[in-house]
């Protein structure tokens, strides 16, 4: 087994002693540093939180709540603990949610998973991630650059292109999205084209099935899945072991993570489905208990038993979901408040909702809309609107349906997941 450092296969307890260390001096720093934890930490001693019970008496902030913080005080809502001009960049998530990056070369500290995929020095790394507003690209090819690795970046679309440049460089090694993979490897088979110079990909941005999984397996291609926020970087990653017995990702060293009642703050038991909470020892942009809104579990053998790759590290059940109505489509994320913006900037739409069908691999966005009974429209040029509105706020693309009045049921709901998880 190759580590990216040693600190991968140390003792449990030798890990908990240094993170809890590091802790209050962390949560220091961030009061110290930022207007936001100066504020929300204002009567708290860091000095007494050296402990997950003490951590746990904190407040969460939650990714739900960026957008409107960062307007208040933008462009990072008083969190970041250094100015504009000492960042390296500054990205846009959909919300809009800007997020910065640290002068660090692996500042996301990605590079540790994908040494676990056996990324290393040398190789050819054909990067499928948008270089366009959003992190993605620039975590992985930092973390590729941190190992050694030459990058090609080739960003999204265009998969014929795609399949071509594969088979003229001939990388061995592939990050992106793993049903971006997918259409690029049946695009190379559609070409005839030779695309077996890949033998290892390190996915992330959407769920990896067991279904995709093992159709990759078929290929020769051995795929792992990172577990990565724009906003706090790697949180738990995949082994090539692990995933050939127990399943299950491995916590990041570098960060403490919770798994807390969904929209709550207290941790819940070991084994049970929460929502990740986590807090990362970063300089830049010092998060504390901050909830992803994601919903994942301890693996309670992980508290006893290493995995069997030898990292010793507590271990989650992978993305199990979302906490709240934000959902991931397609790698970017997309939220209520855009489903509400796109149906102010039409009139004639009384209410929508936003319905995902379709697996991973194949999964499509329908946006349903209900007309105000006086609203006289054309509806083909209120659809094609209603298309480009939705494009343009969630960057993504939509089919738009108009159906009854009253139809859509009145609970408040504006995005519905009915995606297969097979």
């Amino acid at each position: 087994m190759t580590t990216f450092d040693p600190r991968e296969c140390r003792h449990q307890g030798e890990r908990e002693l240094e993170l809890m260390a590091r802790l209050p001096q962390q949560i220091a720093y961030a009061k110290t540093h930022t207007p936001y934890f100066g504020e929300l930490l204002h009567d708290i001693d860091p000095h007494h939180i050296n402990t997950r019970e003490q951590l746990a008496t904190l407040p969460v902030t939650r990714k739900s709540d960026l957008s409107k913080q960062q307007k208040k005080l933008p462009p990072f809502g008083g969190m970041n603990a250094v100015p504009i001009e000492k960042l390296r960049r500054i990205f846009q998530s959909p919300g809009p949610i800007y997020e910065p990056q640290g002068q660090g070369l692996d500042s996301f500290r990605l590079a540790r998973s994908l040494r676990a995929a056996g990324f290393k020095s040398g190789d050819l790394v054909h990067n499928t991630f948008s270089y366009h507003f959003t992190p993605g690209a620039w975590m992985m090819e930092g973390a590729a650059h941190a190992l050694g690795c030459c990058v090609f970046p080739a960003g999204v679309g265009q998969t014929e292109l795609q399949a071509q440049t594969l088979a003229h460089l001939k990388p061995n090694a592939y990050t992106g999205t793993p049903s971006f993979l997918k259409l690029i490897l049946e695009k190379a088979d559609e070409l005839g084209l030779d695309v077996s110079c890949l033998t290892k990909a390190m996915v992330s941005g959407e769920a990896l099935t067991p279904s995709l999984r093992q159709w990759f397996e078929a290929r020769g291609l051995m795929v792992l899945s990172a577990y990565a926020t724009a906003d706090l970087g790697l949180i738990a990653y995949e082994s090539p072991a692990l995933v050939m017995t127990s399943g299950g990702m491995i916590i990041d060293e570098d960060i403490v993570l919770e798994i807390v009642e969904p929209n709550g703050d207290k941790p819940v038991a070991a084994g049970e489905v929460g929502e990740v909470v986590v807090t990362v020892f970063d300089q830049d942009y010092p998060l504390v208990r901050f909830g992803t809104g994601d919903l994942s579990a301890l693996d309670v053998r992980s508290l006893s038993e290493p995995a069997p790759c030898g990292r010793t590290n507590t271990r989650i059940k992978g993305w199990l979901g979302r906490a709240d109505q934000t959902t991931k489509i397609k790698g970017m994320f997309v939220h209520p408040g855009q489903i509400s913006e796109i149906v102010r900037k039409h009139s004639e739409v009384k209410k929508a909702r936003v319905v995902v069908s379709g697996n991973i691999a194949d999964e499509y966005m329908t946006i349903h809309c209900e007309l105000d009974p006086a609203a006289q429209v054309d509806l083909n040029a209120l659809s094609q609107a209603i298309a480009l509105s939705t494009r343009e706020i969630t960057k993504l693309r939509a089919e738009v349906t108009f159906v009854q009045i009253d139809s859509l049921a009145n609970d408040g709901r504006l995005i519905e997941d009915a995606r297969t998880y097979a």
